[in-house]
């Protein structure tokens, strides 16, 4: 029976999509509607119910499934076995926040060059929402963000917390003394996109503090942040770590004011027989993150306890 065949089922199975099996195997509609063809043909039944609406597994489709992640498990047990579970070949999709494109994404790029030279990486920069979205639609495989997915086939792991600090540029017209919090958001506030983690927790923490509507800009982009609060638009709620150059510098300095408790990011991923890849790559993450907050101040990143 041909594994990439199998493989190209179990697919089709996780993402109820011929089109979306295409875009994930690199390959086309019409491929990927002959192999399963061909195997329907072998077994001597139908896998999928088609309609309007996609396809699902049929009941014998569902016993076929269980079949295939053990045969494609059993695979990959033998790769182990012969030493070549390293040699991981292939297109790997990340979906990356802009958080981390600023922190430690150029040094896990750097460690998957150097640990999977055959690995070809596509990145995708957007917000935790939309990125969760293409992770569940199977337009990703791998994506780091802020929100936990509760999803069958995904994983979710805590690799870091980012705290956050009120930030203004130094001898600008906000670089003064505030007496409290509800004087600080009389002046606007700069913080992250609509509706993600930070700004959902932002005015959490505000309206807990009897600041109902406080003035607040929402950004999806750190640079665009980061250079408006560095010409004075305004106060930038940002994780210090964003911004050390800056802060070490005195160019911007960080207000003694409470803020919210800042946010983590996690991993997230699809798991399962013929995804090993991914488990891989969240493992060298996790290395990478660790190496990352040794060369910051430790309070300005933080890893998570075990």
């Amino acid at each position: 029976m041909n594994m990439r065949f199998l493989l190209t089922f179990v697919w089709v199975a996780r993402l109820g999509s011929f089109r979306l099996t295409a875009e994930k195997l690199s390959t086309t509609q019409a491929a990927i509607s002959s192999r399963i063809s061909v195997l329907e043909t072998e077994l001597g039944v139908q896998l999928f119910q088609r309609d309007s609406r996609g396809v699902n597994l049929t009941r014998e489709g569902h016993k076929v499934l269980g079949y295939a992640e053990e045969m494609l498990a059993t695979q990959q047990r033998l790769h182990q076995s012969l030493g070549l579970a390293d040699s991981f070949a292939g297109r790997l999709r990340i979906g990356v926040m802009d958080t981390v494109i600023h922190s430690w994404l150029s040094e896990l790029i750097s460690a998957l060059s150097r640990d999977y030279p055959q690995v070809e990486v596509e990145l995708t920069a957007d917000t935790a929402l939309n990125l969760g979205e293409q992770l569940l639609k199977g337009q990703l495989d791998l994506i780091f963000q802020t929100d936990l997915l509760r999803a069958d086939g995904v994983r979710n792991l805590q690799l870091a917390s980012y705290p956050l600090s009120w930030v203004v540029a130094r001898n600008g017209a906000l670089d003064r003394s505030y007496t409290s919090l509800a004087d600080l958001c009389q002046e606007r506030l700069l913080t992250f996109s609509r509706h993600s983690r930070p700004h959902q927790d932002m005015l959490n923490f505000l309206h807990q503090q009897g600041i109902p509507a406080p003035r607040i800009s929402c950004i999806n982009s750190v640079a665009a942040i980061i250079k408006l609060v560095a010409d004075g638009f305004g106060i930038g709620a940002l994780p210090p770590v964003l911004v050390s150059r800056e802060l070490q510098s005195g160019a911007m300095i960080a207000l003694a004011i409470e803020t919210a408790p800042g946010f983590s990011v996690y991993a997230s991923w699809r798991a399962g027989a013929g995804l090993e890849l991914n488990e891989a790559v969240v493992n060298l993450s996790q290395a990478v993150v660790a190496e990352y907050q040794r060369s910051v101040l430790p309070a300005h990143f933080i890893l998570p306890s075990n």
